[in-house]
């Protein structure tokens, strides 16, 4: 089927421009010329913006079905506007080796509503394997810098210096340092633990922000060094952002990720909402908040990724020192966003007509363009004659997050009960609307 995507305003590549979009085999074409008996989507009021690519999630298969799943998660991606994903290799087995990469590509082919790709983890003991594979087989090498979920914690300098020195591929890295941690945990858990005051805003005390800083700056030196390409994931402090240029990101070997939940949450909220928002890198304080929505509009922060991170609530409603960090948050990921013209940077300006002409670029950019360069996604994250047309049609209008509304396994999210200004009208996935269309594996130039 061929569509026709009417009078919609198109934000893509800086402009928003209002004109009809053209789809012909499941491709974005110039012009109608082409298309065959075309069924027509009015796209009247909305925003059409090129699916969301997201780089960072957990979807946790195989090994924790009572968490998630592809089928769940990528259902609640596709309800999102996401139409791209790249999961992470902390399931059971780690996808640490190429067979048990083609295990996970077997899973997502029958499981997946939307595109996949892969990461591949480091540990102390497989980068020669790593180094082996060929390089346009997976997304990226995750690298633990500190432990989290499935701990593959990667801490021998010439493991890392092999690493940074040979690889062919982007390195993500999760910085936090280790020693750092597990000091502050040391000391916290003899003073809190089974006391009154063990609860989540300890968190960012354990996890600190010299604990973050300390792993990113020599996860940066180290790229410096062997001129590495280097993606720091989920960054979480003001002070990391020095550590970051705010060149194009076509010109950058170090690029930074935040996620929408460090730029909606920060310590206040650990009162109502506990472990919640328990994760890994910690949520921290307003000001950290408001340095990081700074990074993010001036170029110093590349992408915006969830770190979608799905655990059960019963898991979540232990005491704070056995809960599991991370937050489910991808099927609200792009709305969060929207509301990004209320930002601390630009709340205090009254020509919203303006902020958003400037915003809705930005979010693009960080969601879409820039995830598709600097991982080297295929044919993807732009609206550009034969690019595929994976596209989110965004339309103003309240929403309200319920529990009733939401589609991840485990049910639940700290957003309940917020009110979002945005709402998807309909979602495009390789040139179908969304529940129609077949989902496919990503393809990497890099």
């Amino acid at each position: 089927m061929d569509y026709i995507i009417s009078n919609g305003t198109v934000v893509n590549e800086g402009t928003l421009t209002q004109r009809d979009l053209f789809i012909h085999n499941g491709l974005i074409v110039e012009n109608a010329a082409s298309l065959h008996n075309p069924q027509t989507f009015s796209a009247k009021g909305c925003y059409v913006l090129p699916g969301v690519i997201d780089t960072h999630v957990h979807f946790r298969d195989p090994g924790f079905p009572a968490k998630a799943d592809f089928a769940t998660e990528s259902r609640a991606a596709l309800a999102g506007g996401v139409t791209s994903v790249i999961d992470m290799p902390n399931t059971n087995p780690q996808t640490t080796t190429l067979a048990l990469l083609e295990e996970k590509e077997q899973i997502a082919a029958a499981k997946s509503a939307v595109n996949y790709g892969f990461m591949l983890g480091a540990t102390n003991d497989n980068i020669d394997e790593l180094l082996a594979i060929d390089p346009l087989r997976y997304a990226a090498i995750k690298l633990f810098l500190g432990s989290s979920t499935g701990n593959m914690l990667v801490n021998k300098a010439d493991v890392l210096d092999k690493l940074f020195s040979e690889s062919r591929k982007l390195i993500v890295a999760h910085c936090e340092d280790e020693s750092i941690i597990q000091a502050n945990l040391r000391n916290y858990k003899m003073e809190f633990a089974g006391k009154e005051g063990e609860n989540a805003s300890l968190h960012p005390k354990i996890r600190n922000r010299e604990a973050c800083f300390v792993s990113t700056y020599k996860a940066v030196e180290r790229a410096r060094k062997y001129n590495t390409r280097l993606h720091v994931a989920h960054i979480s402090t003001s002070t990391e952002l020095s550590l970051f240029s705010n060149k194009a990101v076509e010109e950058k070997n170090i690029t930074a990720e935040v996620t929408p939940n460090h730029l909606w949450f920060d310590d206040r909220d650990y009162a109502e909402l506990g472990n919640k928002i328990k994760c890994n890198p910690a949520i921290k304080s307003n000001d950290d908040r408001i340095g990081l929505w700074g990074g993010l509009m001036d170029g110093v922060v590349d992408t915006i990724a969830t770190d979608h991170a799905p655990h059960t609530l019963a898991e979540k409603e232990q005491r704070y020192f056995d809960a599991p960090g991370g937050i489910p948050s991808i099927q609200h990921s792009l709305q969060m966003m929207m509301e990004g013209f209320f930002n601390p940077a630009a709340c205090e300006r009254d020509d919203h007509e303006e902020v958003m002409q400037e915003w809705l670029p930005l979010i693009v950019s960080k969601m879409c363009h820039n995830p598709a360069v600097i991982f080297g996604i295929e044919n993807r994250g732009f609206i550009r004659p034969g690019y595929y047309a994976d596209l989110a049609i965004l339309e103003p209008g309240e929403e309200v997050v319920t529990p009733k509304s939401l589609l991840y396994k485990c049910g639940w999210s700290p957003l309940e009960g917020q009110t979002l200004h945005t709402r998807l009208r309909q979602v495009f996935l390789n040139g179908m609307p969304a529940g129609q269309s077949t989902a496919m594996a990503l393809k990497f130039t890099k």
